[in-house]
């Protein structure tokens, strides 16, 4: 069985969308070098800016 590693040995990325550092993930084993988000909700508002998504909940 393969030994397992700590999670701080992880490759990381940062998030296109937020900016925040996210680390690899078995399920993105395959597309590692195509993840660009942290998220599927970051997936999902990568043309809006950062701060955006506040502004336009903060408005209904």
């Amino acid at each position: 069985m393969a030994k397992m590693r700590r999670k701080g040995d992880l490759p990381t990325k940062i998030c296109a969308t937020c900016g925040l550092q996210f680390a690899w993930r078995k399920k993105w084993a395959r597309d590692w070098g195509d993840v660009r988000y942290c998220s599927e909700k970051c997936r999902r508002n990568k043309g809006l800016p950062a701060g955006a998504n506040a502004e336009t909940e903060s408005a209904n």
